[in-house]
Parts: structure tokens; sequence; C-alpha cells
């Protein structure tokens, strides 16, 4: 059990009201919760101070090497006035595989999830109601020692931020344009395509400009090595209806773990619905859209919970997708989840975890 200090802001901001916008990812709430770490002295001093800078040496690790994950998740405001995390537990577990994989100490499961049930609390009247909107909360981890060389450091900071936040796209729940990339690769087996991490994003940041300029909200990437099978949209894990079957690229080690694509996967097989985790090629996907058994694509994460998809460009080959239109799977799946998410709906794998 964490023993976390509590410093209160002596300047609070302004809460936003229910008709200000809320772009993704550009307010931050009063407070921020902060831990530190030192080789043979563990993970110490667990506190909430008020949401500011850091200060850190030019040379810290994290500047040079890269040596940082993050991970996102949200609260929701309940109809009954309760505070809802989705699956935090899942959330955790990648964070920890991610530390693993990139060479940063693993904080326990419990004290994780105290310190984001600590600072979300703190901050709980941040929370937004309007249909659409929540809590975003961004956990990440940097490198700070002081040093150029390649290692891990011997110092961390962790760090907890929370965003109220509303559609993660301009489009909201309108399906979005997707752009394949055959050119670029963003990741590949034995890498660190399945870790959270900002190489991960980095690396896909100039296929992402020229998607925009071609009036395309985000980048559908291939394989790093036949360039062949779907991968991942850069913030999403993607799922096409392809005759009634539901499918999705299966975990390989370059393929983020999503929660969302997790709890899609697990609500088709509690409907009965076909549902496969494998290869799929793009040349699938485009004969598919040729003789009309693609029925929906859609994307799946935290950020956007279920994003259809309208319209894939793939070369000179334009796929529009239910007629640019919502499929009604991706409905289902997007009421069901936030149905489950806001404590409307029946949550039989106990999902939510409430923030007491």
């Amino acid at each position: 059990m964490l023993d976390i200090s509590v410093v209160k802001t002596d300047s609070p901001k302004q809460i936003p009201g229910p008709d200000d916008p809320l772009t993704f990812g550009t307010i931050f709430t009063d407070h921020m919760f902060v831990m530190n770490y030192e080789e043979g002295k563990g993970w110490y001093d667990p506190r909430i101070v008020p949401y500011g800078p850091f200060s850190l040496e030019p040379s810290a690790m994290v500047f040079h090497y890269g040596q940082e994950m993050f991970e996102g998740l949200k609260a929701y405001k309940s109809d009954d006035g309760r505070t809802l995390l989705f699956r935090p537990d899942k959330n955790i577990w990648r964070a920890n595989k991610t530390n693993r994989r990139i060479c940063i100490p693993e904080i326990p499961d419990e004290d994780f999830l105290q310190a984001i049930q600590a600072i979300v609390k703190m901050d709980e009247a941040w929370i937004p109601h309007k249909p659409g909107t929540s809590l975003y909360i961004r956990p990440f981890i940097i490198a700070t020692d002081p040093f150029l060389g390649v290692r891990p450091s011997d110092t961390y900071i962790f760090c907890i931020i929370l965003s109220p936040v509303g559609a993660y796209y301009p489009e909201g729940l309108n399906p979005v344009k997707i752009w394949i990339e055959d050119e670029y690769v963003r990741a590949v087996r034995g890498g660190i395509g399945e870790a959270k991490t900002g190489g991960n994003y980095v690396a896909s940041l100039r296929s992402q400009v020229k998607a925009h300029e071609e009036g395309y909200s985000q980048v559908l990437w291939l394989d790093g090595v036949e360039r062949k099978y779907i991968e991942e949209v850069g913030a999403m894990n993607i799922f096409f209806k392809i005759n009634g079957t539901v499918i999705t690229p299966m975990l390989n080690g370059s393929i983020l773990p999503g929660v969302t694509r997790d709890s899609v996967i697990q609500l088709c097989k509690d409907w009965g619905v076909p549902v496969e985790e494998r290869r799929i090629s793009i040349d699938e996907i485009f004969e598919a859209h040729k003789n009309g058994t693609l029925e929906e694509v859609f994307g799946t994460g935290t950020a956007a919970v279920i994003s259809p998809v309208g319209q894939l460009r793939w070369e000179d080959h334009i796929m529009k997708v239910q007629d640019g239109g919502i499929g009604p799977y991706s409905q289902k799946f997007y009421d069901t989840i936030t149905g489950i998410q806001l404590g409307r709906i029946a949550d039989p794998h106990g999902w939510t975890v409430e923030v007491k």
C-alpha cells in the first residue's frame, strides 16, 4: 500500500462547462501523481502535487535514447454519480509488459491501481458528463539519469496526468477514412511494436502527415517483412467483418494488445458471432470488397472506443465500406462498451472498477 502525500494547488483552474469544447488532449486538470525510482531503493515518494513542469537535466536519458513508456485509460461518471474505470487491470498488465521490454522497473499492480484511483479521486470534479466525453488518464514513465550512453537508466519518474476529453477524431462516431501505407513500415516481430512506447508512434508520423495531406484520418500499417498482411492503425487495432465473420489480425509481437480489442473479441463470443484472430492480407480485403463480402471495417482503442471506417485507400484503389455509413456491428459494439463504461447496462465480466 502506497503512502501517498498530497499537496493541493493554490491556483485551481476553471473546470470546463458542459458546452465548452473538449479537444482531445489539450486541457489538463489541477493535479498529477508523481513517484520516483532509484536503483537499490526502488519506487519511492508517491505524491499528488499541482500539475506543472518537470525540471530535468538536458542530458536526461529519455531525451537521447527514448527509454519511456505510457498508457491510456479513462474514467467515466455514471448516471447515479459513481466514478468508473474500464478494465484498469488490463492497462496495468500492458504497462508492465512494456516496462519489461524496454528495461524499466515494473510497478506492482496494486500500487499502480492505487495511484490511478487516488489521482482520479483528487480531480473527480473534472470528469465531464456530456455524452461522448470522459476523463482521459495518462500514466507514463521516463528515464532521468543525466548520462550519455546506451544502457538502462538507474532513475525514473512515474507520473499520471488527467485530461477531460471529447471524441478522439473530429468525426466522432462518424466513419473515418483510412490510408493503407505501402512504403514505410512501423514495426516488425521482435521489435517494440507490441510495447506502448513513443518510438512506435514517432515511426508513424511521416505516413500520418502524408495521409492527412490526402484527406485521410489515419494510417493502416502492413507487416514490415512481406508488406502484405494487415497489422494495425496508428492509434487503433482494426477489425473486418467479412461474410458474417469478424476478423482481426492476430497478436504476433508487432501489434499492440489493445484493451478495447480484447473487449470486442469477448463480446463476439458472448453473442455467438464468429470471430477470428489470424493473419489477413490486404489482397484478401481487396477481394472481399470486390465481391461484396466486406461488410464492415472498424477500429478499436481507448481513445476512440469504436471508430467505423467508411473508406480505405490502398495504392490507387478506393474501397468504400457500408456506403460510407456506420455498420450495425460497429454501432452495437460502441453502444455496449460505452454502456458498460457508464454503468448503464450489465457488466457480466466485471470490467468496471469504482473509484471510492
